[in-house]
């Protein structure tokens, strides 16, 4: 017979007030599952991590900006074909 238990990993909890995280929340939240940097490491390996860790979150925002942007564009084009111009033309502002 062999014991087993489930462990979780750490459970945040992170709110906001009458809108949804924006694309800076997202890209942090995932720079850091991709990448984390042990405060045990000596200086000079953190500082190193920490620029890899600034590019990755780069890279992540800039996709998640053009991703945003063509799936706006996508739901415009939909609503502009069914005959929603000004809804097209008010998420095309967004």
């Amino acid at each position: 017979m062999t014991d087993s238990f489930i462990q979780l990993g750490k459970v945040g909890v992170h709110t906001t007030q009458n809108k949804g995280h924006d694309p800076e929340f997202w890209a942090e939240q995932a720079t850091k599952k991709i990448c984390e940097i042990s405060m045990d490491a000596p200086e000079h390996v953190k500082q190193q991590a920490m620029a890899f860790q600034n590019q990755v979150y780069t890279v992540i925002l800039y996709s998640m900006k053009n991703a945003i942007k063509s799936q706006n564009t996508t739901y415009s084009n939909i609503l502009r074909e069914q005959g929603h111009e000004d809804m097209a033309k008010i998420l095309k502002e967004l």
